[in-house]
Protein backbone atom coordinates (compact mmCIF):
# COMPACT_ATOMS: atom_id res chain seq x y z
CA UNK A 1 0.00 0.00 0.00
CA UNK A 2 1.46 3.34 -1.04
CA UNK A 3 2.02 6.02 1.57
CA UNK A 4 -0.48 8.83 1.41
CA UNK A 5 2.26 11.48 1.54
CA UNK A 6 2.29 14.52 -0.73
CA UNK A 7 4.98 14.79 -3.40
CA UNK A 8 6.61 17.71 -1.64
CA UNK A 9 7.47 16.00 1.66
CA UNK A 10 7.72 12.36 0.59
CA UNK A 11 11.46 12.50 -0.25
CA UNK A 12 12.18 14.39 2.97
CA UNK A 13 10.32 11.89 5.17
CA UNK A 14 11.88 8.96 3.33
CA UNK A 15 15.37 10.29 4.01
CA UNK A 16 14.57 10.94 7.67
CA UNK A 17 13.09 7.50 8.29
CA UNK A 18 15.81 5.78 6.26
CA UNK A 19 18.47 7.44 8.41
CA UNK A 20 16.67 6.34 11.56
CA UNK A 21 16.42 2.77 10.32
CA UNK A 22 20.11 2.53 9.50
CA UNK A 23 20.93 4.11 12.85
CA UNK A 24 18.87 1.45 14.58
CA UNK A 25 21.11 -1.27 13.19
CA UNK A 26 24.20 0.66 14.24
CA UNK A 27 23.08 1.38 17.79
CA UNK A 28 20.78 -1.61 18.41
CA UNK A 29 18.77 0.32 21.01
CA UNK A 30 15.75 -1.81 21.73
CA UNK A 31 12.47 -1.01 23.49
CA UNK A 32 11.83 -2.19 27.06
CA UNK A 33 11.27 -5.92 27.24
CA UNK A 34 7.74 -7.08 26.50
CA UNK A 35 5.88 -9.32 28.96
CA UNK A 36 7.45 -12.83 29.01
CA UNK A 37 4.46 -14.47 27.35
CA UNK A 38 4.88 -12.08 24.46
CA UNK A 39 8.64 -12.12 23.98
CA UNK A 40 8.95 -15.89 24.19
CA UNK A 41 6.51 -16.33 21.31
CA UNK A 42 7.67 -13.39 19.21
CA UNK A 43 9.26 -14.60 15.94
CA UNK A 44 12.17 -12.79 14.36
CA UNK A 45 10.40 -11.22 11.41
CA UNK A 46 10.93 -7.98 9.60
CA UNK A 47 8.93 -5.66 7.38
CA UNK A 48 10.34 -5.14 3.92
CA UNK A 49 9.33 -2.51 1.35
CA UNK A 50 11.11 -1.08 -1.69
CA UNK A 51 11.15 2.62 -2.56
CA UNK A 52 13.19 3.76 -5.54
CA UNK A 53 15.17 0.48 -5.46
CA UNK A 54 16.09 1.07 -1.80
CA UNK A 55 15.05 -1.84 0.40
CA UNK A 56 13.93 -0.79 3.88
CA UNK A 57 13.57 -3.20 6.77
CA UNK A 58 12.03 -2.47 10.15
CA UNK A 59 12.42 -4.94 13.02
CA UNK A 60 9.04 -5.68 14.63
CA UNK A 61 10.19 -4.45 18.04
CA UNK A 62 12.80 -1.71 18.19
CA UNK A 63 13.35 1.92 19.15
CA UNK A 64 15.71 4.78 18.29
CA UNK A 65 16.22 7.53 20.86
CA UNK A 66 17.36 11.09 20.10
CA UNK A 67 17.44 14.29 22.17
CA UNK A 68 16.34 17.79 21.18
CA UNK A 69 15.22 21.20 22.46
CA UNK A 70 12.09 23.26 21.85
CA UNK A 71 10.64 26.65 22.81
CA UNK A 72 6.91 26.90 23.57
CA UNK A 73 5.23 29.88 25.25
CA UNK A 74 8.63 31.50 25.70
CA UNK A 75 10.04 28.54 27.65
CA UNK A 76 12.99 26.53 26.34
CA UNK A 77 13.15 22.88 27.38
CA UNK A 78 14.74 19.59 26.35
CA UNK A 79 12.80 16.58 25.12
CA UNK A 80 13.43 13.02 24.01
CA UNK A 81 12.14 11.56 20.75
CA UNK A 82 11.66 7.80 20.57
CA UNK A 83 10.72 6.38 17.18
CA UNK A 84 10.26 2.68 16.65
CA UNK A 85 7.92 -0.27 16.35
CA UNK A 86 5.92 -2.33 18.81
CA UNK A 87 4.31 -5.68 17.93
CA UNK A 88 0.65 -6.60 17.87
CA UNK A 89 0.20 -9.97 19.56
CA UNK A 90 -2.68 -12.37 19.01
CA UNK A 91 -4.48 -14.28 21.76
CA UNK A 92 -1.73 -16.93 21.73
CA UNK A 93 1.13 -14.47 22.19
CA UNK A 94 2.19 -14.66 18.54
CA UNK A 95 3.36 -11.52 16.73
CA UNK A 96 0.94 -10.83 13.89
CA UNK A 97 1.77 -7.22 13.05
CA UNK A 98 4.01 -4.33 14.03
CA UNK A 99 2.96 -0.71 14.51
CA UNK A 100 5.25 2.25 13.92
CA UNK A 101 5.08 5.07 16.47
CA UNK A 102 6.83 8.29 17.49
CA UNK A 103 6.91 9.25 21.18
CA UNK A 104 7.93 12.67 22.50
CA UNK A 105 8.59 13.13 26.23
CA UNK A 106 9.68 16.27 28.07
CA UNK A 107 12.95 15.70 29.93
CA UNK A 108 12.57 17.99 32.94
CA UNK A 109 9.35 16.36 34.18
CA UNK A 110 10.16 13.57 36.61
CA UNK A 111 6.67 13.04 38.07
CA UNK A 112 5.05 10.88 35.38
CA UNK A 113 2.04 10.28 37.63
CA UNK A 114 0.85 13.82 36.90
CA UNK A 115 2.24 14.17 33.38
CA UNK A 116 -0.48 13.73 30.69
CA UNK A 117 0.11 11.26 27.87
CA UNK A 118 -1.73 11.86 24.58
CA UNK A 119 -2.25 9.12 21.94
CA UNK A 120 -2.64 10.79 18.54
CA UNK A 121 -4.26 9.43 15.37
CA UNK A 122 -4.91 10.87 11.93
CA UNK A 123 -7.87 9.97 9.75
CA UNK A 124 -8.24 8.32 6.40
CA UNK A 125 -8.66 5.63 7.77
CA UNK A 126 -5.66 4.88 5.54
CA UNK A 127 -3.46 7.66 6.85
CA UNK A 128 -0.49 7.45 9.19
CA UNK A 129 0.03 9.87 12.06
CA UNK A 130 2.48 12.08 10.16
CA UNK A 131 0.06 14.98 9.64
CA UNK A 132 -0.75 15.56 13.31
CA UNK A 133 2.96 15.16 14.03
CA UNK A 134 4.49 17.66 11.61
CA UNK A 135 1.44 19.82 10.99
CA UNK A 136 -0.29 20.38 14.30
CA UNK A 137 0.82 19.22 17.76
CA UNK A 138 4.37 17.87 17.36
CA UNK A 139 7.61 19.70 18.27
CA UNK A 140 8.52 20.19 14.60
CA UNK A 141 6.28 21.40 11.78
CA UNK A 142 6.57 21.91 8.04
CA UNK A 143 7.74 25.33 6.91
CA UNK A 144 4.60 26.95 5.53
CA UNK A 145 3.31 30.48 4.95
CA UNK A 146 0.50 32.07 6.93
CA UNK A 147 -1.85 30.94 4.16
CA UNK A 148 -0.72 27.33 4.52
CA UNK A 149 1.51 27.02 1.47
CA UNK A 150 5.03 25.50 1.59
CA UNK A 151 7.89 27.98 1.47
CA UNK A 152 11.52 27.63 0.40
CA UNK A 153 13.87 26.39 1.59
CA UNK A 154 11.60 23.41 2.21
CA UNK A 155 11.94 21.56 5.46
CA UNK A 156 10.79 21.65 9.07
CA UNK A 157 11.10 24.14 11.90
CA UNK A 158 10.29 24.33 15.60
CA UNK A 159 6.57 24.37 16.33
CA UNK A 160 5.85 27.07 18.94
CA UNK A 161 2.26 25.76 19.24
CA UNK A 162 3.21 22.19 20.14
CA UNK A 163 1.42 20.66 23.12
CA UNK A 164 4.67 19.06 24.32
CA UNK A 165 5.07 21.76 26.96
CA UNK A 166 2.05 20.36 28.83
CA UNK A 167 1.82 16.72 27.68
CA UNK A 168 3.88 13.85 26.27
CA UNK A 169 2.65 12.66 22.88
CA UNK A 170 2.71 9.34 21.04
CA UNK A 171 1.76 9.28 17.35
CA UNK A 172 0.52 5.87 16.24
CA UNK A 173 0.30 4.54 12.68
CA UNK A 174 -2.36 1.82 12.30
CA UNK A 175 -1.69 -1.26 10.15
CA UNK A 176 -0.90 -0.49 6.48
CA UNK A 177 -0.15 3.18 7.17
CA UNK A 178 3.32 4.67 7.66
CA UNK A 179 5.70 1.80 8.40
CA UNK A 180 3.09 -0.37 10.18
CA UNK A 181 2.53 -3.74 8.56
CA UNK A 182 1.03 -7.20 9.06
CA UNK A 183 3.95 -9.59 9.62
CA UNK A 184 2.24 -12.97 9.74
CA UNK A 185 1.16 -14.07 6.22
CA UNK A 186 -1.41 -16.39 7.78
CA UNK A 187 -2.93 -13.66 9.97
CA UNK A 188 -6.67 -13.07 9.66
CA UNK A 189 -6.81 -9.66 7.97
CA UNK A 190 -10.38 -9.14 9.13
CA UNK A 191 -8.93 -8.55 12.59
CA UNK A 192 -7.26 -5.35 11.32
CA UNK A 193 -9.57 -3.86 8.71
CA UNK A 194 -13.01 -2.63 9.72
CA UNK A 195 -14.34 -0.10 12.23
CA UNK A 196 -14.55 -2.52 15.18
CA UNK A 197 -11.44 -4.48 14.15
CA UNK A 198 -9.44 -1.25 14.01
CA UNK A 199 -10.60 -0.28 17.49
CA UNK A 200 -10.01 -3.72 19.01
CA UNK A 201 -6.38 -4.30 18.03
CA UNK A 202 -5.39 -0.67 18.69
CA UNK A 203 -6.86 -0.87 22.20
CA UNK A 204 -4.76 -3.95 22.90
CA UNK A 205 -1.67 -2.22 21.46
CA UNK A 206 -2.22 0.86 23.64
CA UNK A 207 -2.60 -1.32 26.72
CA UNK A 208 0.76 -2.95 25.98
CA UNK A 209 2.34 0.44 25.33
CA UNK A 210 1.18 1.76 28.71
CA UNK A 211 2.73 -1.27 30.40
CA UNK A 212 6.02 -1.04 28.56
CA UNK A 213 6.43 2.69 29.19
CA UNK A 214 5.14 2.51 32.78
CA UNK A 215 2.47 5.16 32.13
CA UNK A 216 -0.65 3.55 33.61
CA UNK A 217 -0.80 6.15 36.37
CA UNK A 218 -0.46 9.13 34.02
CA UNK A 219 -3.48 11.18 32.95
CA UNK A 220 -4.33 9.71 29.56
CA UNK A 221 -5.96 11.34 26.53
CA UNK A 222 -6.89 10.38 22.97
CA UNK A 223 -6.80 12.85 20.07
CA UNK A 224 -8.10 12.02 16.60
CA UNK A 225 -8.41 13.94 13.34
CA UNK A 226 -11.12 13.35 10.71
CA UNK A 227 -11.78 9.57 10.71
CA UNK A 228 -9.52 9.53 13.74
CA UNK A 229 -12.42 11.10 15.65
CA UNK A 230 -14.51 8.01 14.90
CA UNK A 231 -11.57 5.82 15.90
CA UNK A 232 -10.89 7.49 19.26
CA UNK A 233 -14.60 7.62 20.10
CA UNK A 234 -14.70 3.84 19.82
CA UNK A 235 -11.27 3.39 21.37
CA UNK A 236 -12.08 5.11 24.65
CA UNK A 237 -14.98 2.70 25.23
CA UNK A 238 -12.99 -0.36 24.18
CA UNK A 239 -10.01 0.61 26.33
CA UNK A 240 -12.25 0.85 29.38
CA UNK A 241 -14.09 -2.39 28.75
CA UNK A 242 -11.25 -4.67 27.59
CA UNK A 243 -8.03 -3.10 28.90
CA UNK A 244 -9.30 -1.46 32.11
CA UNK A 245 -7.63 1.72 30.85
CA UNK A 246 -9.70 4.73 31.90
CA UNK A 247 -8.92 7.86 29.93
CA UNK A 248 -9.26 11.43 31.16
CA UNK A 249 -10.45 12.93 27.91
CA UNK A 250 -10.98 12.64 24.15
CA UNK A 251 -10.07 15.45 21.73
CA UNK A 252 -11.78 15.65 18.32
CA UNK A 253 -10.05 17.55 15.48
CA UNK A 254 -12.03 18.22 12.27
CA UNK A 255 -14.58 15.67 13.47
CA UNK A 256 -16.70 13.45 11.30
CA UNK A 257 -20.47 13.45 11.81
CA UNK A 258 -20.23 10.46 14.20
CA UNK A 259 -23.77 9.60 13.11
CA UNK A 260 -25.17 12.86 14.49
CA UNK A 261 -27.17 15.09 12.12
CA UNK A 262 -26.22 18.75 12.45
CA UNK A 263 -27.75 20.21 9.30
CA UNK A 264 -30.07 23.20 8.98
CA UNK A 265 -30.11 25.92 11.67
CA UNK A 266 -27.96 23.81 14.02
CA UNK A 267 -25.19 23.53 11.43
CA UNK A 268 -25.39 27.25 10.63
CA UNK A 269 -25.36 28.36 14.25
CA UNK A 270 -22.57 26.04 15.41
CA UNK A 271 -20.04 27.94 13.30
CA UNK A 272 -20.21 30.98 15.58
CA UNK A 273 -17.69 29.75 18.23
CA UNK A 274 -15.22 29.00 15.43
CA UNK A 275 -15.66 32.51 14.06
CA UNK A 276 -15.19 33.96 17.54
CA UNK A 277 -11.91 32.08 18.03
CA UNK A 278 -10.66 33.25 14.63
CA UNK A 279 -11.70 36.85 15.26
CA UNK A 280 -10.01 36.77 18.67
CA UNK A 281 -6.77 35.54 17.09
CA UNK A 282 -6.84 38.37 14.54
CA UNK A 283 -7.79 40.93 17.23
CA UNK A 284 -11.13 41.80 15.63
CA UNK A 285 -13.38 41.37 18.67
CA UNK A 286 -14.66 44.28 20.83
CA UNK A 287 -12.12 45.48 23.39
CA UNK A 288 -13.84 43.91 26.40
CA UNK A 289 -13.73 40.47 24.74
CA UNK A 290 -10.33 40.91 23.12
CA UNK A 291 -8.60 41.54 26.44
CA UNK A 292 -9.85 38.21 27.82
CA UNK A 293 -8.19 34.84 27.33
CA UNK A 294 -9.75 32.81 24.54
CA UNK A 295 -10.79 30.12 27.02
CA UNK A 296 -12.86 32.77 28.79
CA UNK A 297 -14.48 34.02 25.60
CA UNK A 298 -15.53 30.69 24.10
CA UNK A 299 -17.85 29.51 26.91
CA UNK A 300 -19.81 32.76 26.58
CA UNK A 301 -20.13 32.34 22.80
CA UNK A 302 -21.05 28.65 23.09
CA UNK A 303 -23.75 29.41 25.67
CA UNK A 304 -25.31 32.07 23.44
CA UNK A 305 -25.15 29.73 20.44
CA UNK A 306 -26.96 26.91 22.24
CA UNK A 307 -29.44 29.01 24.23
CA UNK A 308 -30.42 31.69 21.71
CA UNK A 309 -28.81 31.58 18.27
CA UNK A 310 -30.06 28.15 17.19
CA UNK A 311 -33.65 28.85 18.24
CA UNK A 312 -33.57 32.25 16.48
CA UNK A 313 -32.47 30.69 13.20
CA UNK A 314 -35.21 28.05 13.37
CA UNK A 315 -37.81 30.84 13.16
CA UNK A 316 -36.70 31.71 9.65
CA UNK A 317 -38.83 34.46 8.13
CA UNK A 318 -41.17 34.56 11.13
CA UNK A 319 -38.57 36.13 13.41
CA UNK A 320 -39.56 39.61 14.64
CA UNK A 321 -37.59 42.68 13.59
CA UNK A 322 -36.61 43.32 17.21
CA UNK A 323 -35.22 39.83 17.72
CA UNK A 324 -33.57 39.89 14.31
CA UNK A 325 -31.69 43.07 15.23
CA UNK A 326 -30.74 41.71 18.66
CA UNK A 327 -29.35 38.52 17.09
CA UNK A 328 -27.43 40.52 14.48
CA UNK A 329 -25.81 42.59 17.23
CA UNK A 330 -24.72 39.48 19.14
CA UNK A 331 -23.40 37.69 16.04
CA UNK A 332 -21.54 40.86 15.07
CA UNK A 333 -20.04 41.11 18.56
CA UNK A 334 -18.82 37.50 18.58
CA UNK A 335 -17.70 37.23 14.94
CA UNK A 336 -15.94 40.56 14.43
CA UNK A 337 -18.16 41.29 11.40
CA UNK A 338 -20.31 44.39 11.08
CA UNK A 339 -23.97 44.24 12.04
CA UNK A 340 -24.81 45.30 8.49
CA UNK A 341 -22.98 42.27 7.06
CA UNK A 342 -24.81 39.94 9.42
CA UNK A 343 -28.20 41.38 8.45
CA UNK A 344 -27.36 41.25 4.74
CA UNK A 345 -26.59 37.54 5.14
CA UNK A 346 -29.91 36.91 6.88
CA UNK A 347 -28.16 36.14 10.21
CA UNK A 348 -26.39 33.11 8.70
CA UNK A 349 -22.64 33.58 8.08
CA UNK A 350 -21.20 31.05 5.62
CA UNK A 351 -17.50 30.13 6.00
CA UNK A 352 -16.54 31.44 2.56
CA UNK A 353 -18.05 34.84 3.37
CA UNK A 354 -16.41 34.94 6.79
Amino acid sequence: MKFRICTLIQPMLLLIFTALIHESYAQRKTAPAAPPTQTTAAPEKQVSKKFNSLELRLPPDTAIITHHQLTVNGQRFSYTATTGTQPVWDENGKVTASLFYVLYTRDDVKDKDNRPLVFSFNGGPGTGSVWMNIGFTGPRRLKISDEGYPVQPYGVEENPYSILDVADIVYVCPVNTGFSRILDPSADKSKFFGVNADVNYLASWIGSFLTRTDRWTSPKFLIGESYGTTRVSGLVNRLQSSEWAYFNGVILVSPTDLGIKRDGPVNDAMMLPYYAATAWFHKRLPADLQQKDLLEVLPEVEKYTLDSYISALTKGGTISDAERNAVAEKVSRYSGLSKTSVLQNNLVIQPNFF
